[in-house]
């Protein structure tokens, strides 16, 4: 079985956990996840199987959106509600819609992003959060991030008893942008320390929340032998490059990895990075250009099954 599956992930479960519930439900083992939600996270999380896991990267490549809350008066060292509160700032005087509209704005467009020390990304072979655990010193890598907008969904509330203001927003970006981060820089800009106190993946691999699957609705669908329908095409994650439908000739070329001459197809696509191929009505592979040889090569086989 091959496809992607726009999967609902609860909260209280890593993306791991969903990739062996998975397993488990489709009965096969090539099965991964594009861009990990956090435990504490709910939301779309694009789950491929079979060939499809061979477009991941492309999907992870795709914009994601987020909705959340954002509390300002304390922060934590995981950045969100699971860690230890490491700073505290009552809120006396709460901020206007406006001084947090314009913060938010200053923390869009593309920006270097230091990613939390309690992440998964890795640094000489160990993860961030093992340094945490261990306390060893670590330097965090920096990271060029794309924030497509930031904005507030609802008006912000004031808790006067506890000092604390809650933020409610909405927030586009590009891969690797972690969240938490961002809502701790919104502090930062407005000068108290904040910590992302929800967060919700709307949208990711161009699948929205009203498109996910949950984990439940698969396992009804296992019983019924239903699953594939909820499979959709890997071609989806490839939907923004031109595709070409290759020849006979061509195609025998292709499935042994040769090359395609730049000028075969430089009428139909000027100079596209990239192409998707495509023969008896599936995709078999994606193509750069060699700038230098003027042609195209391959960069990601897919499926070079024969027959249709």
């Amino acid at each position: 079985m091959n496809g992607i599956l726009p999967l609902y992930k609860e909260r209280g479960m890593t993306s791991n956990d969903c990739v062996f519930k998975c397993r488990r439900i489709f009965k096969m083992k090539k099965i991964g996840h594009s861009g990990t939600l956090d435990p504490g996270v709910d939301g779309v999380l694009p789950i491929c199987l079979g060939n499809a896991t061979k477009v991941v990267n492309y999907l992870m490549d795709s914009g994601k959106v987020y909705t959340g809350e954002i509390t300002l008066g304390f922060a934590t060292a995981t950045e969100d509600l699971e860690g230890k509160i490491i700073a505290r700032q009552k809120i006396v005087q709460p901020f206007s819609e406006i001084a947090i509209e314009n913060a938010m704005k200053e923390l869009t467009g593309e920006m270097i992003q230091i990613p939390p020390l309690y992440s998964a990304i890795k640094v000489k072979g160990r993860r961030l959060y093992e340094y945490a655990r261990a306390g060893d010193p670590v330097e965090r890598p920096k990271r060029k991030i794309r924030v497509d907008y930031f904005k507030q969904v609802k008006k912000t509330v004031y808790d006067s008893e506890k000092n604390l203001q809650r933020i409610y927003f909405e927030v586009g970006c590009g891969k690797g942008t972690y969240i938490r981060t961002l809502a701790v820089d919104l502090g930062k800009k407005l000068g108290v320390p904040a910590v992302m106190s929800e967060l919700t993946r709307l949208a990711s691999g161009g699948f929205t929340i009203s498109e996910a699957i949950s984990l439940t609705d698969l396992e009804k669908a296992a019983g019924e032998g239903t699953l594939s329908r909820f499979l959709v095409d890997s071609d989806h994650a490839l939907q923004n490059f031109p595709h070409y439908e290759l020849k006979s000739q061509e195609w025998e070329i292709v499935k042994n990895g040769g090359f395609l001459e730049e000028n075969k197809l430089k009428k139909l696509f000027g100079k596209a990075p990239q192409i998707v191929l495509i023969y008896g009505k599936k995709v078999r592979c994606i193509y750069k250009l060699n700038t230098e040889k003027k042609r195209y090569q391959p960069e990601q086989m897919i499926d070079l099954s024969e027959g249709e």
